[in-house]
């Protein structure tokens, strides 16, 4: 599968088997969050990746949303440096390419949301950050990802909305005339 092909072949999945993810898997799902772009290079991320069942149950209890990490070989932690000016960017950016690498290596993935806008962080991400033993002085948790093998399966769709897109001007939703 190409670049293109997983863009457009990515779906939030939620149901794994009990198949492990291999290490070199892992390997190059970390790999690919690392490509990721960075503002002025500063790669303010640390990766967790947590293996453990009782760890990721923890994580599981987080809140609502969390339960899915429960079922999942893998969880990957995405961490931003608390002093960094574009780490939610940067972070969202790394776990974008995560995602898609998942998605080309046959794996499924979803993305659960830690990170609430503030300036300090609120207490499901101080929690989270304390199972993985993370200060909030130093880190914000922006996501946990679920990773494994996909017990279901989405088709790939187009999200494409060209009301969403404008040329030149909001508004615009055809090319100005070359001239």
């Amino acid at each position: 599968m190409d670049a293109y092909e997983a863009l457009l072949a990515r779906r939030s999945i939620r149901r794994f088997t009990a198949d492990d993810v291999s290490e070199e898997h892992e390997r190059l799902l970390v790999e690919a969050a690392f490509a990721a772009p960075s503002s002025m290079n500063a790669r303010p991320w640390h990766f967790v990746v947590v293996r453990d069942e009782a760890r990721r149950a923890r994580l599981a209890d987080l809140h609502r949303w969390s339960g899915l990490l429960r079922r999942s070989p893998l969880v990957v932690a995405v961490l931003g440096r608390a002093d960094a000016v574009a780490w939610v960017e940067d972070c969202a950016a790394a776990t974008e390419n995560l995602l898609t690498a998942a998605t080309a290596l046959g794996l499924g993935a979803c993305w659960v949301g830690i990170f609430e806008n503030g300036p300090a962080p609120h207490a499901d991400e101080v929690a989270c950050l304390d199972v993985l033993g993370a200060t909030p002085e130093r880190w914000r948790a922006l996501c946990l990802i679920g990773v494994g093998h996909p017990a279901e399966q989405k088709p790939p769709r187009s999200q494409f909305q060209p009301t969403k897109l404008s040329f030149e001007l909001v508004g615009r939703h055809r090319r100005p005339a070359a001239g």
